[in-house]
């Protein structure tokens, strides 16, 4: 409306049994966030800078939830959802300010167990970091954590040291970013060695269908493997699952999407994105 805009999430789905349920503060909070990243840096963040904007999310829908929906993963996914789809939005008017979509998903990671070298109880949650939607700036930035995310990188020798797990392979996911003008930032492989039986937890996202490209193609999506000697199992994006000692977790998280058509310089030397090797 000029000097002011409404947002309406009119139309979205009710709220579930699951654990995708947002509340209010979250579709608000996701939203204000899309318009910040519009504005320069130096304008304050104050009650100022939010009245101009409206946002309507209808009760009991799955952006706006009641009692008893469960909400764990409204806050480190769903606000994820709400901020693709409003940079989408906003793309389309000002298409130059707007970056392809980043991996969309926090990987959230939990599991427990029991510790029979300290003969004590364990639990354990992170976050892994994905790619960065590329923008008319440039290339996204890979194994990053973007928007709704801003956790900590627990170092290997710590992790190996508090609890009995192994990492035996953290790297950058080459070749996961959209191509583009402007490639999407890669995502990450993380493995992690069960060396005790564990009760495990995923909650993910983009596993299906990678993050939309701005003119460039979209990033490859994420994966979830659980590896039981020679055989690979498929782990949904949302999964509580158990492992036994020896068992190995692969994460593998989405890319960014490109920005900008490639040239066909650019499509003539483009790589095949390949499958991580087992």
């Amino acid at each position: 409306h000029g000097d002011s805009a409404d947002v309406d999430f009119t139309g979205s789905d009710a709220q579930v049994a699951g654990s995708v349920n947002a509340n209010y503060a979250v579709a608000l909070s996701a939203t204000m966030y899309v318009f910040r990243c519009l504005m320069a840096e130096d304008v304050p963040y104050n009650a100022g800078l939010l009245r101009p904007i409206r946002v309507v999310a209808p009760e009991r829908s799955v952006i706006n939830a009641g009692p008893p929906a469960a909400m764990a993963a409204g806050n480190v996914e769903t606000s994820q959802r709400i901020t693709d789809v409003l940079l989408g939005a906003l793309a389309q008017a000002a298409p130059d300010r707007i970056p392809a979509a980043s991996s969309g998903t926090m990987n959230n990671l939990s599991f427990g167990g029991w510790d029979a070298r300290h003969q004590r109880q364990f639990a354990y949650y992170e976050t892994i970091a994905g790619g960065m939607g590329a923008s008319a700036n440039g290339p996204g930035e890979s194994a990053v954590h973007t928007h709704m995310t801003n956790s900590w990188n627990t170092p290997i020798e710590a992790f190996e040291r508090q609890y009995p797990l192994r990492v035996n392979r953290y790297q950058v996911r080459r070749g996961s970013g959209g191509r583009g003008k402007h490639a999407g930032g890669d995502g990450i492989v993380r493995e992690i060695e069960f060396l005790t039986p564990c009760d495990v937890t995923i909650l993910s996202d983009r596993r299906s269908r990678g993050p939309y490209g701005a003119g460039g193609s979209a990033g490859a999506t994420g994966r979830n493997t659980l590896l039981r000697g020679k055989k690979q199992v498929k782990i949904p994006a949302k999964a509580n699952f158990l492992m036994g000692a020896g068992d190995v977790l692969r994460i593998e998280s989405p890319g960014g999407g490109g920005w900008g058509k490639v040239s066909s310089r650019g499509r003539r030397r483009a790589a095949v994105l390949p499958q991580t090797p087992g």
